[in-house]
Order: structure tokens, then sequence, then C-alpha cells
């Protein structure tokens, strides 16, 4: 009597590195040729549980070096208490763990949130990494997100044409220290959204679907300034680790040799220990040159790999680019082509970033700021100002908004000239770049136009410096105007209409006469006058409270 086994098969789909274009690791799907086995192993968690082992066995046949995502369901790890007879299959493949992602999947309904989070924890315990699937469609309660704690999440594609949402679940995801995965895409415009909002990782169709055999070769759109995030204070290297070749410190020159003949694209190999933390990394280019040398062959072959190794470089998993580059830039030059190891809390391997890789995402990020300076100020235009606008409702955060312009500049060009009217904007923008502490932001959108971008607490500080400051142009004494807008959260649901509610605020501190603030909420009437002198000064009854203040 045949077995169900008998007819289930596996398709392999490849995750794709949006920031380098590079396969990150292979799901592994299920394809029955009768039946629906996946809803049986939705009522049936040791059903699940073997399907999740088969899914190691059919990639280890396929000898991917590339780490694997398996699914299981999230009733089955509750139920079970985690997931022995895979830990099991994983190292009689030749495997670590950390080379693994468990993808949870709903239904998250009725399921034991406290064994779910306990079995999840096992996992972690062992090395594998956990990862949330089918978020933003399928059930799963945002606080149980919050609590898994994931290493990679999922999005379901739907959710790609609102991409308010994306963005705050890679807000979300920063938090967690988590990675960003749009799965499903299936058009250049639901990439190119993706790409936008935030998306570090992606998976569909489009890109490569899934096949019989694991696909190293996929297609990525041609990136765009339009859809490429802007940075956050230096891009993290978990947006370009590629997946390490790895193998264990007691390997073989010859087994090194044989990895590397036969994976073409690998460029070095790192040698771990049984917790997986690197103990050697063994260049390519290098390697090979030994190895090819007079005797080389009969003198390393079976000898420890190791001694033709060096000591590893690795940064941290929360480490930014420009550390990378730290590390790259300290030491022996003939290695500034070695890939850098990236190991998690526990000092274990979870991949490798390339100095190519860095060099060209961090030229491509100066290209783009500098495309978007103002020539006069060199401070960055609205666009800038408007994404972080964008981020901060999106995140949840209380922050201000602010106008700031000089009085009457159309008679200052006129009575002093141009020249000294571009000599008081520069002095203007470096007045407000210096005053902009924290996480502050100043932008220049044009003519005498600032954007001021600020927490509450760090506002008056800043106003009072460039306020209480004197300004001339041409000896003739000039005063500024200053219009803030508070948002809380609810408020203001993008940039637009915090820009819209900041309007008739500008016109009420232009209104007044000398160096003028005016402070309003998004939502409320009314405003409050900080500075300035004039009719409406009298006549205004309304006052909000100092911003942060509730």
């Amino acid at each position: 009597m045949r077995s169900w086994t008998d007819t289930l098969r596996f398709a392999f789909q490849p995750v794709v590195n949006m920031a380098t274009g590079a396969v990150a690791g292979l799901e592994i799907l299920a394809r029955p040729e009768t039946g629906d086995i996946l809803a049986e192993a939705r009522r049936d968690p040791e059903l699940d549980g073997r399907l999740a082992v088969l899914a190691v066995r059919a990639a280890a046949r396929r000898e991917t070096l590339l780490p694997l995502h398996v699914n299981v369901f999230a009733g089955t790890l509750a139920d079970l208490g985690g997931l022995t007879p895979l830990h099991h299959a994983v190292r009689e493949a030749g495997r670590l763990p950390w080379e693994v992602t468990i993808d949870v999947g709903p239904p998250y309904t009725h399921v034991p949130h406290q064994a779910l989070l306990e079995a999840l924890a096992g996992l972690r315990g062992q090395g594998f990494r956990i990862s949330a699937d089918g978020v933003g469609d399928g059930d799963v309660p945002l606080r149980l997100l919050v609590d898994m704690s994931p290493d990679l999440v999922k999005l379901d594609a739907s959710l790609l044409v609102r991409p308010s949402a994306v963005r705050a679940m890679r807000t979300l995801c920063d938090e967690l220290g988590a990675l960003l995965c749009a799965e499903g895409v299936e058009t250049e415009l639901q990439y190119g959204a993706a790409l936008a909002a935030g998306a570090q990782l992606a998976q569909g169709t489009l890109l490569a679907p899934p096949s019989r055999l694991p696909a190293a070769e996929v297609y990525v759109p041609p990136r765009s300034p339009a859809e490429t995030a802007p940075p956050r204070s230096g891009p993290s290297v978990r947006e370009f680790v590629r997946p390490a070749a790895l193998l264990p410190a007691t390997a073989s020159a010859g087994q090194v040799r044989a990895l590397l003949t036969g994976s073409p694209d690998v460029s070095g190999v790192l040698l771990v220990d049984r917790d997986g933390v690197p103990f050697r990394s063994v260049h390519r280019s290098r390697f090979l040159l030994s190895m090819s040398g007079r005797y080389g062959h009969a003198l390393y072959a079976d000898r420890p790999a190791a001694r033709l190794g060096d000591p590893p470089r690795t940064v941290g998993i929360d480490a930014t680019a420009w550390e990378v580059l730290d590390v790259v830039a300290v030491g022996d030059r003939d290695r500034t082509s070695d890939d850098v190891a990236v190991v998690d809390k526990y000092g274990r391997c979870v991949g490798v970033v390339r100095l190519a890789d860095l060099v060209r995402a961090l030229s491509e990020t100066r290209v783009e700021e500098a495309a978007g300076l103002n020539p006069l100020t060199r401070l960055p235009g609205s666009d800038a100002i408007t994404g972080e606008v964008d981020r901060r409702i999106a995140a949840g955060r209380t922050f201000t908004l602010s106008w700031l312009d000089v009085d009457h500049f159309k008679q200052v060009n006129d009575g002093a000239g141009f020249a000294a009217g571009d000599e008081l904007i520069r002095a203007v923008g470096r007045a407000l770049q210096h005053a902009a502490t924290g996480t502050a932001r100043v932008g220049h959108i044009g003519g005498d136009d600032f954007l001021v971008l600020a927490d509450p607490e760090e506002l008056a500080p800043l106003a009072a410096s460039v306020l209480d400051a004197p300004w001339a142009a041409g000896g003739r004494p000039v005063t500024l105007s200053l219009a803030t807008v508070v948002c809380v959260p609810g408020s203001a649901a993008d940039h637009r209409e915090a820009a819209a509610c900041l309007a008739p605020l500008k016109k009420a501190a232009k209104a007044l006469s000398g160096a003028s603030w005016v402070v309003g909420r998004a939502g409320l009437p009314g405003h409050e006058i900080r500075r300035g002198t004039g009719p409406q000064a009298a006549s205004t009854g309304y006052a909000v409270a100092e911003p942060g203040r509730g």
C-alpha cells in the first residue's frame, strides 16, 4: 500500500535580499500530488512535525548550501512543545540549526500563547531562527507578535497597497531587531512598493517561482531613486547579510577545496566550532593559490584547513554598515576583500557581508542624499523631512513640525541685493543646523523657507537660539517668523495633514510684528503666541500647553 509520503514532493522558493540581490535562503514548500496534506497537517501536529523533518531531508538530498526556511503551524509548536525530531534531522543532514529558520504560520486562534512562546524559546535555545509568517493576512495578535520577538516577519503582499501599514511594520521590526520580508510579490509595482516602504527581503513569482531544484538565479528589478528607502542613521548590517559557507573547525583542506570548486559563487569559507562560533576564515583566492602551488595538494589536502585560514573578522548583528567598514579598515590591507562574519548575541555565525555590497549601497546613499540637498545651504529638501514625518507618525511618536522664514524677504533682496539675501539664508541655515540636537532635523525647502522636525522637548532651546540672535542683511535689521504644529499620535495621518495644519499657523505668525513664534496642535483650533506683538496678540484667547506636556 502506498504511503502519503510516496506522492509528496517538495519545491524550493528563494528569499531574496533586496539590498544585494542575492538569495538569502530557500523556503521549502510541500507539494503533494494528491489530496490536501497541509489541511490535514493543520489539524494533526504529529503530521506537521513529520513534514518539517521531510522538508529538511529533501533539502539535504539537493545538497544546497543556502539557509533553509521550514514551515510549521503555530498550533504544532504549542502542542508538541518543540520539534526534537527536526533538530536531529538538521544535524543528520550536516546542517547547523542557525542555518534553519522556522516559519511559524497561522492560524493562531485557540493556540495557547504561553505554550507557543515556551516552544519558541526552546527552539531559539537550540539555535534555530524564528520567523512570523503570514502577518497582515493571518490572525496573529499584535501583542503575541511582539512577545514572539521573531528574527524575521513575513508580510502578506496584500498590505503593499497600504504603504503606511508596511512602514509601521518596518518600524516595529526595527524595535524588535527583526528583518521585514514581503512575500507573494508578483509584479514590479509590488516590488517597488515593498522596497519604498522599507522591506529588506522579498519572495514571490516575480523573483523566482517555486521549483523542484534549489535556485540561486533570481530576477531583481532595477532600483530607482524613488524606490530607495531613506537611510536610517546608517544602513543596518542586517540588510546586507549573505548566507555563509560553513564547515566544522576540524575540516580538512581537501573538504574546503571540494566546497569551493563545486560552488563558484562562494567567496570564502568560515570554519566554526561546535557552537557555530567562527574559528577561522578561509579566503577563496588565497586558499586555492596555496593548494594549486607546487606540491600544494600533497602538502595540505589531508591536513586541517585552519592552517590556511586567518582569524575571522566579525561584527554583531546590530552593527551598521559604517561599523563594518571600520572593521575592514583595521588590519592587513591584503584582507580587505575578505567576507566579514556576522554573529548573533551568542557569537554564532548568522551569515557574512561583502565589502562590495556595502560600498555600493553607501555610495548610492551619498549620491541620493546629495541630489536632495539645497545648493545654497547644503541642507536636505522637503522630501527628507516629510519622509521622516511619516516614519514618526507610523511609529506613534509625538513630534513638532515647524516652518521658519525671513520676514519681508523680498524687500531684503530689493534693498540689500540678492547676494546679501543669499548670505542671510546661508547664515540662518547654519544657525538652525547648529542648534538642532538629538533627533531634530532641519530642511531647506526653497527661498527663505525652512522646515524643522523635532521632539517637543528639543524645540524651545532651538527656537530661542535662532529667534534671539540679531539678524541683518546689508546692514538692515531682519526678523524671523516661526510657526509650530504639535502632532500627537492619531492627530495627523501623514505629512500632508501635518503640513495642512501648519499653513494657518504660518499665516498667524506672519501677522505679528518682530520676531514671532506661534504654536498650535494638529486637529485643534486656535494657537498660542509665544513671541511677537500686534493686534492678533492682544485678541487671541486660546493657548495650547507647552509641547510635550499633555
